[in-house]
């Protein structure tokens, strides 16, 4: 494996999102990442449209560079032979509830007693030590309990979700950031430590970077919600043959707006001056800049923005993003061929590193796919393996 995480193995005992998506950021900086999965398999294995069984949609989109190895942790021999896994390990994640992880003998206490540079990341529902410690979570229940779908009830008129799993794919960056951070700690100090990554909090510190607002002084200076966020008018405008999304935000940026829309008399208008100004008549503000533009089609007013230096774009259906040219130039969607699935879509890992460039090396694996050869380098001989094996504790 390349990437900057070369020569770190993970030990991978997450499922569904939150985790897998951690692990898999991780995979593609080229960590080893070893997914340890029980009998059944991960539940995502089974969510969506699939070609062949155990591989669906889900599971392909949150599972690259991956290895996988089944072991039934209920099994006394399963579990030593995780012990035996955890002794070469750099870092060990699991998404648990961590009296289920506890009960299985492999709460942070004693992992780092056996391995004392080990990086444990416990990714939870909530952060222990108070009253909702230990309950489950899943995405849905942490948006309506952090705050998104009553602002969604702001705008939409009755509360509802967003429409995409913002939570697990939030807290998994959360997640590998810890992770990576933690590493590097350990690179000075040559000591692990257990790190907790929890929903909630994780959650309602991302929602209140802005929606704290005038609660951010004591006594609060104004309400909480982010004014500019829930004015009604924010939303992409209509233009005379469908829609655009513009955020004139600077003070040079709106005349020059104002300009090109023909209404220079707003250049001057106290409401509109100063960013202060723009922010208590938000409402005001967007309501009369989507009036302008109408009258133009989309085609006609992003060359427009352009040239002046607005940001602005269309509004792209998830269709789109598939033909999308930037997108395209710079090779974001890969098409490769999977050895079981065959022809399949991968989105690029996001970020680029100049030295150690991020990379798909290894795509995503079958149930158990790489059993023996983890086992193997984990120093268990073959007559073990086979007895693993004849015991059902791996497959």
């Amino acid at each position: 494996m390349s990437g900057p995480l070369a020569g770190i193995r993970v030990i991978d005992l997450t499922s569904v999102v939150f985790g897998p998506l951690c692990t898999q950021i991780l995979g593609d900086m080229g960590a080893d990442v070893i997914k340890i999965e029980g009998p059944e398999g991960d539940a995502t294995r089974h969510s969506g449209p699939a070609r062949s069984a155990g591989m669906a949609a889900l599971f392909l989109g949150v599972n690259r560079n991956k290895r996988s190895l089944v072991l039934d942790l209920k099994q006394a021999a399963a579990k030593e032979a995780l012990w035996r896994l955890i002794e070469g390990a750099d870092v060990f994640v699991h998404s648990m509830r961590p009296q289920k992880i506890a009960a299985l003998g492999f709460a942070h206490e004693p992992v780092c007693r056996s391995n004392a540079r080990i990086i444990y990341a416990g990714l939870h529902g909530y952060r222990s030590g108070g009253p909702y410690s230990g309950q489950p979570a899943y995405d849905d229940v942490i948006q309506g309990q952090a705050g998104i779908a009553a602002l969604m009830a702001q705008i939409a008129g009755e509360p509802r979700y967003a429409p995409m799993i913002i939570a697990d794919k939030t807290c998994a960056l959360a997640a590998a950031n810890a992770i990576t951070a933690a590493l590097f700690a350990r690179e000075r100090t040559d000591r692990g430590q257990f790190v907790e990554i929890p929903m909630f909090e994780t959650m309602v510190s991302f929602i209140l970077v802005e929606h704290l607002f005038g609660h951010t002084f004591v006594p609060p200076e104004a309400p909480l919600g982010y004014t500019r966020a829930l004015a009604p008018w924010r939303r992409p405008y209509k233009t005379k043959d469908g829609h655009i999304c513009m955020l004139a935000y600077t003070g040079p940026q709106w005349r020059k707006f104002w300009t090109a829309v023909g209404k220079p008399e707003l250049t001057a208008d106290t409401r509109f001056d100063t960013l202060a100004s723009r922010s208590r008549n938000i409402g005001e503000l967007y309501q009369l800049a989507g009036e302008c533009l109408v009258d133009r089609t989309t085609d006609e007013w992003l060359p427009i923005f352009q040239n002046l230096e607005i940001p602005a774009a269309r509004v792209a259906s998830l269709d789109d993003l598939l033909r999308d040219p930037h997108l395209k130039q710079v090779g974001f969607f890969k098409q490769v061929r999977h050895p079981t699935e065959g022809e399949i879509v991968v989105p690029d890992h996001a970020v680029r590193f100049n030295d150690t460039p991020c990379a798909i090396e290894r795509l995503q694996p079958k149930l158990g796919e790489h059993g023996r050869d983890v086992l193997r380098e984990a120093g268990l001989s073959d007559r073990e393996i086979e007895a693993l094996l004849a015991s059902g504790a791996t497959c």
